[in-house]
């Protein structure tokens, strides 16, 4: 299994903040985490590493339903950036709203819709994946 360098949450609760914290330390496959609480300081932190050529995060676990910006005004704005670097999106989201499912689709993240709180192990299979 290859290793993740970089991973970035995306999650206002602080609960579940830090069980996605805790659990993707316990997968072992991810080296290095950075947390953000809102999808308006995520996009500024990831569009600033962009700008200056440092490493972005291969993978986000974001949430939906934030204060400031929610997890699709983050999207809308941070896939108009270009990027060259694969970056893999997951939502992560206790919503089990249909609209949010088919909302997904339409960023192409249906496959990559991921209901909290997640287990261990399911983390671990997802990750392992990228």
């Amino acid at each position: 299994m290859k290793k993740i360098n970089l991973a970035c949450i995306i999650e206002d609760d602080p609960v579940h903040q830090m069980l996605t914290q805790k659990y993707v330390k316990l997968t072992g496959l991810v080296d290095n985490l950075m947390v953000c609480k809102n999808g308006k300081e995520a996009y500024n932190l990831l569009s600033s590493l962009i700008t200056t050529g440092e490493p972005v995060p291969e993978v986000i676990l974001l949430d939906l339903n934030m204060p400031v910006w929610d997890g699709w005004q983050f999207l809308e704005e941070f896939l108009k950036i270009p990027i060259e670097q694969k970056i893999t999106i997951f939502i992560l989201t206790s919503s089990i709203n249909e609209d949010d499912f088919i909302k997904a689709e339409m960023f192409n993240l249906s496959s990559n819709y991921l209901i909290k709180p997640i287990k261990v192990d399911k983390l671990k299979t997802v990750l392992s994946e990228i």
